[in-house]
């Protein structure tokens, strides 16, 4: 295992909507909380790393990657961070799981330009296998949220030609939410297996990706019959694939959810026709935040926090706002040329609400 690092998706010719058609209002009685992922594309310094392919991202490439863009890059990505979970929480996410890092120094540099939007957020890095040297990692708020374990698990896939997967580790943290009574949590950040070639000759790699988190979460429930976790990423899946819906069992409807099963928090958005990232002309949704059965049902009798709705996060300012590709997202580059956008995926988040205490 690499050495851990931690400083503690309508049609694409049309405007999307924003995703508040559950526009109901929190509760005064309620506390909030939101957890979000987000895929930031391509996060690279300029500097060549070693054994990784980041050819495309130096300034002698062809996109000219230098010091200014990467500049603006950790600003835009800061920005759309810091507005996070703000529709219902003014503090913005407690906990952002992040995909496509280069390096924690690219990550350090977020945090700190996070802090021109008084955000304070802490940085969690695993370096792993990836060939472009693209790892996981997350963001959280240390007033919110401590974390007490984190390890990373690399992942033995091929896909269907017998090509080695070189992907990114799954990033388990576990740690307590703080605000009233401390409540323990888990969180899985994934970056699955790429469609290399096709959805059908990649789907053993995505499976095989799934079956590691299963895995992850039935140790958690080894010691912990009532854990509560968050696995959130781009699973480079619908939540209908085989992946998510079949070997990790999320489900599309709560009353679906068997004990210490799985509820995917984002399918019903995609059966609307929303989605996180738009290929062709066509929506998907592959960032998914998926719940354990102990969250989904936790009671806000009890106090405890639990599951209230999930968002992907599609304001005007991340979009193409003309031609055929309005309302797509607005990416830092199309077709090799520079827009100084933000990335080819919308974050998603979902959020937590409990009784005041």
């Amino acid at each position: 295992m690499k050495k851990i690092i931690f400083l503690l998706l309508f049609c694409c010719s049309s405007a999307m909507p924003l995703l508040m058609a559950q526009n109901e209002e929190l509760p005064s009685t309620q506390q909030v909380q939101c957890i979000a992922f987000y895929n930031l594309e391509n996060v690279f310094d300029t500097l060549h790393a070693e054994g990784a392919d980041d050819a495309e991202y130096l300034p002698d490439s062809a996109k000219a990657w230098n010091t200014e863009k990467y500049r603006n890059k950790i600003h835009n990505m800061a920005y759309a961070i810091s507005l996070l979970g703000t529709d219902y929480d003014a503090r913005g996410a407690v906990c952002v799981g992040l995909s496509e890092v280069e390096n924690m120094n690219c990550l350090n540099d977020i945090v700190e330009e996070l802090k021109k939007y008084n955000r304070n957020y802490s940085p969690i890095l695993l370096e792993g296998p990836d060939e472009r040297g693209l790892d996981v990692g997350l963001l959280y708020n240390p007033d919110f949220f401590k974390p007490t374990n984190v390890q990373g698990y690399k992942l033995f896939a091929h896909y269907a030609d017998g090509t080695e997967v070189k992907g990114r580790l799954q990033l388990l943290v576990s740690g307590y939410l703080l605000e009233g009574h401390p409540e323990k949590i888990h969180l899985i950040v994934n970056h699955w297996p790429s469609r290399y070639r096709g959805e059908l000759a990649s789907r053993v790699a995505r499976d095989t990706a799934a079956m590691l988190t299963k895995r992850i979460c039935d140790s958690i429930y080894t010691k912990e019959n009532n854990a509560k976790i968050i696995i959130m990423g781009d699973m480079n899946d619908d939540p209908f694939n085989h992946s998510c819906a079949n070997v990790l069992g999320a489900r599309k409807m709560r009353e679906e959810v068997e004990k210490n099963g799985f509820f995917n928090t984002m399918w019903l958005h995609l059966d609307k026709g929303l989605g996180s990232l738009c290929y062709q002309g066509t929506w998907n949704l592959f960032d998914q935040i998926i719940i354990s059965e102990p969250l989904l049902n936790a009671q806000l009798e009890d106090g405890k926090w639990t599951y209230w709705k999930s968002q992907i996060f599609n304001k005007p300012f991340l979009t193409v706002q003309e031609g055929d590709e309005k309302g797509v997202p607005l990416r830092t580059h199309k077709s090799g040329v520079y827009q100084n956008g933000y990335s080819d995926h919308f974050p998603t988040m979902i959020y937590l609400v409990r009784k005041n205490q």
